[in-house]
């Protein structure tokens, strides 16, 4: 099998911080290659390389494409030859169609005019290849996360894709959803187009990879040939982070104490859709030094549930009541939520979570201004002093609590937002997908940080759409379907079979 793509000595800095060094990476034709390792390895900035984002000349080594060497001066470059780079935030407008998204570059002509009717014609034609039968005049915001992932790979193939490049392509996808997508890559793979698979779900691509090259610390440290024999998840992790991880999970001896939070009747609707019901009377506690999980697929209303409580910030027509630590607490803003003692901490922490263009010193403050302000002037020492302290105990890695946190990894991100709820002085927090997009060491360190955070007493829910994840850290599992909660589980009686037989009898997957 020949080679598609071959990239020799590749290095690049910004400034004096090394983001590649000597990396080499190839690709065969018609293989799905899975490029693995720890958030800040490189291989986004591998990928940029490739697709031409950084251009020829800022950067050093050689790309080959198809036997030749290429100079890409922009993105336009790589996409004319079929190289075509899928984020994974999705780059589509929601309130275009789908034709329109699809076509919004270079669409058919005649004599100069759009010609709407191949539009729609090729529109179809690729949506049938991504096993997607919605109509093209739909618009993308009428669509889920799933279906949209498939639309973009649609895009992909009407640009006449010879390599796909994907980064973390099921990150927000279901079960369902995930097992679709990578039938397609399998699919693609038959018809000789390759892949490039960036995933932190080492099961997903143990499944579908020929290869995996794991990058640890800008550098090529392994290429395995899935081919050869089994290759074993912990292996992979082994050359992910340079040591073994004994137990994915740290231990912790629970210290239970008493109940700290409850919801009773707690129901809340659409808020563009107020006849639609998306929370269904839950009730629903938390106890101090415990850690709960909602368990659930996509658009079972986990999220729904979590944004309501927390200020109404999500919904229209919320009722129910809710106590904290046996007293009735106003939970009808989110100003008057942290008060009370709730902290969120979004499963979107690039839009909802963080300011990305602020520095850390000022996410961190954020959530708690006027305790680092006096006569509502921010006090800039003081400010200094807690983000400090927030970025020694979070062990976040950083230049500095000046540093810009768009420029931290995932993982440093998300202890960020940690530590500006923190700041907040919570009694309850609520994590929504908190290791979503992170590499399975920082995924490590975060579970340390919820373990200490229960063992100080607080209170912890739990969002999770990694059904391991849920069992390996929490005390008690709430499965929710269909806007309810339909079981609650504890102890030895939680299994990853017995969570789903508890969805599939009361609802379908869809």
């Amino acid at each position: 099998m020949t080679d598609i793509l071959e990239m020799r000595g590749i290095s690049k800095s910004f400034g004096s911080v090394r983001a590649l060094s000597d990396v080499s990476f190839t690709v065969r034709t018609g293989e799905i290659h899975a490029l693995v390792g720890e958030n800040g390895a490189g291989k986004s900035t591998l990928m940029k390389i490739l697709s031409g984002v950084y251009p020829a000349g800022r950067y050093e080594g050689a790309i080959l494409f198809e036997g030749q060497e290429r100079h890409f001066r922009g993105i336009n470059d790589s996409e004319a030859l079929g190289i075509i780079i899928i984020h994974q935030e999705l780059a589509l407008i929601p309130l275009m169609s789908i034709a329109e998204n699809i076509f919004l570059v270079n669409p058919p002509q005649n004599f100069g005019v759009i010609d709407r009717g191949a539009v729609y014609r090729r529109t179809r034609e690729l949506l049938a290849k991504v096993g997607l039968s919605e109509s093209p005049d739909t618009l993308i915001t009428n669509i889920g996360v799933g279906k949209q992932q498939l639309v973009e790979i649609a895009k992909a193939l009407s640009k006449e894709v010879r390599l796909l490049i994907l980064d973390e392509p099921t990150a927000s996808l279901n079960e369902r959803d995930s097992a679709a997508l990578l039938e397609l890559l399998i699919a693609f793979r038959a018809h000789g187009i390759s892949s490039i698979l960036i995933s932190h779900k080492l099961n997903e691509i143990s499944k579908v990879a020929d290869r995996i090259t794991v990058l640890r610390d800008g550098r090529t440290v392994a290429t395995m040939d899935c081919h050869a024999g089994p290759i074993q998840e912990d292996d992979i992790i082994r050359k992910m982070v340079d040591r073994d991880l004994a137990s994915r999970y740290p231990a912790r001896t629970p210290k239970i104490g008493d109940e700290i939070f409850r919801v009773e009747n707690w129901t809340a609707h659409h808020p563009q859709h107020p006849d639609r019901q998306m929370v269904k009377r839950v009730n629903f506690h938390v106890k101090r030094g415990e850690i709960v999980g909602i368990a659930g697929l996509m658009g079972a209303g986990r999220t729904e549930f979590a944004m309501s409580i927390f200020g109404r910030s999500y919904g229209s027509n919320i009722s129910g009541t809710a106590t904290l630590a046996g007293k009735p607490v106003d939970l009808s803003s989110v100003p008057r939520a942290i008060a009370a003692g709730l902290a969120y901490v979004t499963e979107d922490r690039k839009h909802l979570g963080l300011l990305l263009g602020s520095d850390i010193r000022q996410n961190i403050s954020l959530a708690n201004l006027p305790a680092v302000s006096h006569a509502a002037v921010i006090d800039d020492a003081k400010e200094l002093k807690i983000a400090n302290s927030y970025r020694d105990a979070m062990r976040i890695r950083s230049q500095s609590v000046y540093q810009e946190t768009g420029t931290l990894s995932g993982g440093n991100q998300q202890k960020v937002i940690l530590s500006k709820w923190l700041f907040s002085g919570p009694s309850v927090l609520i994590l929504d997908e908190p290791t979503r997009g992170i590499d399975v060491g920082a995924k490590y360190e975060i579970y340390q940080i919820i373990n200490e955070l229960a063992d100080s007493g607080k209170g912890v829910i739990m969002i999770s759409s990694e059904m391991p994840e849920l069992l390996g850290m929490c005390d008690r599992i709430c499965v929710m379907n269909e806007g309810a909660f339909v079981a609650e589980f504890t102890g030895a009686e939680v299994t990853q079979e017995a969570i789903m037989r508890s969805i599939l009898r009361n609802g379908d997957m869809t």
